[in-house]
């Protein structure tokens, strides 16, 4: 991806083309503290207009954030004996902390803590410097993409969670405490604000979703370039019958493991 991610084009293709208008989202001023600062005051929501759904498809609808903790409460139910298995199967496979927390920014730039099943092991973090200081072409994949190919701190059961995503469910909480939605853009850290330019807006307009639009196009497969295109397209386009679309391409996206890593 150029590194001037302020003039990056928007016309990059998606798996999901509803043909719907982007009208173009009100800008305000992206934020841009560094990692670890606390979380910086409300930023007025970009708006834009929206399909014959109207208000409805408004995430700031009365109905929007019900029917989140409705679905989640649901998810969280109907998985439960599966969080059991998975807790089990992380601790007999590496001892340690069976979630883990990591800073992302989310609505309006607001900071919190995003929660997953652990799938690296528990010195992950300690590892990871030695091994972009050993491996030069492993650094530069990094600095593009914030990820590894075959990534050695993953274990072996943490293999399984990231093919078939359930080491995002816990993310199910983070929408019950209002974080994230249901569908929405994937959450992201602090150091990849600057790559989305002068088109942060758009994310921050709506809030992180447990699946979205780069989700069920490729994942991991797709530039990161296109993932911020995916990203704006969302952010412009949002109506009920898009996130429907989405969520039912999720269901196949997931069984396949297209573009997990």
């Amino acid at each position: 991806m150029s590194a001037n991610a302020g003039e990056m084009p928007v016309s990059g293709r998606a798996s999901l083309s509803l043909g719907y208008a982007h009208p173009q989202a009100r800008a305000y001023a992206p934020w841009s503290a560094e990692e670890g600062r606390s979380a910086p005051p409300i930023i007025p929501a970009a708006r834009s207009r929206w399909d014959s759904w109207g208000d409805l498809a408004n995430p700031d609808h009365v109905l929007a954030r019900p029917f989140d903790v409705i679905l989640a409460s649901l998810l969280i139910v109907g998985f439960l004996p599966m969080f059991i298995i998975v807790a089990i199967a992380i601790w007999i496979d590496d001892p340690g902390p069976i979630l883990f927390a990591q800073r992302r920014v989310g609505r309006n730039g607001r900071c919190f803590p995003c929660f997953k099943f652990r799938s690296m092991q528990v010195d992950a973090e300690a590892q990871l410097a030695g091994i972009l200081k050993e491996h030069p072409e492993l650094r530069a994949q990094w600095e593009r993409d914030h990820k590894l190919p075959a990534d050695p701190r993953v274990t072996r059961v943490g293999r399984i969670l990231r093919v078939t995503s359930l080491d995002e469910l816990p993310q199910l909480f983070n929408v019950l405490r209002g974080e994230m939605s249901i569908v929405g853009p994937r959450p992201i850290v602090a150091s990849e604000v600057p790559r989305y330019g002068r088109y942060i807006h758009h994310y921050y307009a709506v809030r992180p979703g447990l699946t979205g639009l780069w989700q069920v196009s490729g994942r991991s497969s797709v530039s990161y370039r296109r993932r911020i295109a995916a990203d704006i397209k969302y952010a412009r386009a949002r109506t009920l019958t898009f996130d429907a679309m989405i969520l039912a391409a999720t269901i196949p996206a997931v069984a396949t493991g297209r573009g997990s890593c």
